[in-house]
């Protein structure tokens, strides 16, 4: 069986998850102490698993590459959530969140998309 590879590397899809991740590093530093094994730790987990799994999946067939970017797109979901629970308990800004939901948004876009286009 013949299977066609992305290299994940030049997806902008997985560009942007990573400078979505790497946002979410930068702001959580600033979360309190006792959220490490809370709001913390689940926010980070669903930024890493927003590349991660475009990475994961891209050696994967077609069918089997549009379910990892379902997850992908679910952790995006799930971030969302967890970073407007953050604003709410002040631990990031309103601007801070609406920047970072602007590249969520902007991931979902581009992530369906490719998957339509698969």
């Amino acid at each position: 069986m013949d299977r066609k590879r992305h290299n994940y590397k030049n997806l902008k899809n997985w560009s942007l998850g990573i400078e979505i991740a790497n946002e979410v590093f930068e702001i959580k530093s600033c979360f309190p102490k006792e959220e490490k094994f809370g709001l913390t730790s689940q926010i980070n987990n669903c930024s890493i698993s927003i590349p991660s799994n475009i990475a994961e999946g891209s050696v994967r067939t077609d069918k089997s590459f549009a379910h990892f970017l379902d997850i992908s797109l679910g952790s995006t979901f799930e971030l969302s959530t967890q970073l407007i629970l953050a604003e709410k308990r002040k631990y990031i800004t309103h601007e801070k969140l609406t920047q970072i939901e602007k590249n969520i948004e902007e991931f979902q876009k581009r992530t369906m998309g490719f998957q339509k286009r698969l």
